[in-house]
């Protein structure tokens, strides 16, 4: 049974390994007292050590080419993460693992400059996507600063960027992101998942509250600073009646636009998600699942390009419909979406004819 503790400190207690684990573990109980209770699990800190920092996109479902993740799981702990599969690629759970064992990827600031100048040379002057698969401003950022290291290089290299994230933690940085902001080089998308503090606590265990990130928001496009909030993902018969009152609320706090993911469960996920509802909502679980299912074809999860992120069917519609609705009352239609600038992309001079140095990495996180 789930730790009590872990309960709230974690979005799942879950082993479930990975698609590709060719051995499978089980815990010895037959030594325990009956009523022992599994350990407190403590973060574990990795390095990693990237060639390279950019991912190339070709799925025509997301609006961007190149993206930029500084970390490898998420201890923010969501359950309903598209990327907890991918710690599968490591041979580790994606359920447990993918939030308590983090990697931090090392030398970011010499791999990113290096990344940029080939870059630059190939003639590419795309926006790059800080956070597309797990989030930059998660809890370690706070000792570690490699996101904010990478944005300060961004903003030599005139490099425009668009950051995905759910964590007031980016207001630590918000006077780069201002400089940014005047060259119309940064964009922020928002996470605001609900406003319920009961379902947010299970959901999204080690986020920021839902009104520190309605705050973090206003704070940001005071500032200047183009926010698109983004309502993702929708689960029916939990949030997806707040979609018209997280919108609004938006809004009033100054966004620009608003987006609509529906929860995607590939792999690993639907399991895991499975579980968590036995675990939380027992008796909505099958009406959850069931729905979700008439929105992919009678499966949990389809990824075919096109329908992945919305769905198909009557709820699909009626959430596309409501949404469409509430975005062209409020005037936050994608119709008024302002590219970034990519014409001041360049090589600075001081990069030009030198190598940089590697910086040393906080050693005693690990």
């Amino acid at each position: 049974m789930p730790n009590p503790q872990n309960r709230i400190k974690r979005g799942t207690s879950s082993h479930i390994e990975g698609r590709f684990a060719k051995t499978f573990r089980e815990e010895w109980t037959e030594d325990r007292e009956e009523d022992l209770q599994p350990k407190y699990i403590k973060t574990e800190y990795l390095k990693e050590y990237p060639k390279s920092l950019l991912s190339r996109n070709d799925s025509p479902d997301i609006p961007y080419d190149l993206s930029l993740n500084p970390y490898r799981g998420c201890e923010h702990g969501c359950i309903y993460c598209y990327a907890r599969p991918n710690h599968a690629y490591v041979d580790l759970s994606p359920g447990i693992d993918f939030e308590s064992k983090i990697f931090i990827k090392q030398n970011t600031k010499e791999v990113f400059i290096e990344d940029l100048k080939r870059k630059f040379k190939s003639g590419n002057r795309d926006p790059i996507v800080f956070g597309s698969v797990t989030d930059s401003y998660q809890p370690i950022e706070r000792k570690t600063e490699t996101t904010r290291r990478l944005l300060e290089t961004a903003l030599k290299f005139k490099q425009p960027v668009e950051i995905i994230t759910k964590s007031s933690l980016i207001l630590r940085d918000l006077d780069i992101l201002s400089e940014m902001a005047k060259q119309n080089l940064v964009r922020v998308c928002f996470s605001v998942t609900t406003l319920d503090k009961e379902l947010w606590s299970k959901l999204e265990p080690r986020t920021p509250a839902p009104t520190r990130r309605m705050e973090a928001i206003e704070t940001l496009t005071g500032a200047g600073i183009p926010v698109i909030l983004m309502f993702a993902p929708v689960i029916p018969f939990l949030n997806d009646h707040e979609m018209e009152s997280i919108v609004r609320e938006g809004k009033e706090r100054g966004i620009s636009q608003a987006i609509m993911i529906l929860v995607r469960l590939p792999y690993e996920l639907g399991d895991l998600f499975s579980n968590w509802l036995t675990e939380h909502y027992p008796l909505k679980k099958d009406k959850i699942l069931g729905l979700l299912k008439d929105t992919r074809e009678g499966k949990l999860y389809k990824s075919g390009f096109g329908q992945r992120m919305t769905g198909t069917g009557n709820y699909a519609e009626l959430l596309r419909a409501r949404f469409q609705l509430i975005r062209k009352q409020l005037d936050l239609e994608m119709k008024t979406y302002k590219k970034l600038n990519t014409e001041l992309f360049h090589i600075p001079l001081e990069y030009q004819r030198k190598k940089v140095q590697g910086e040393e990495f906080l050693p005693g996180l690990f």
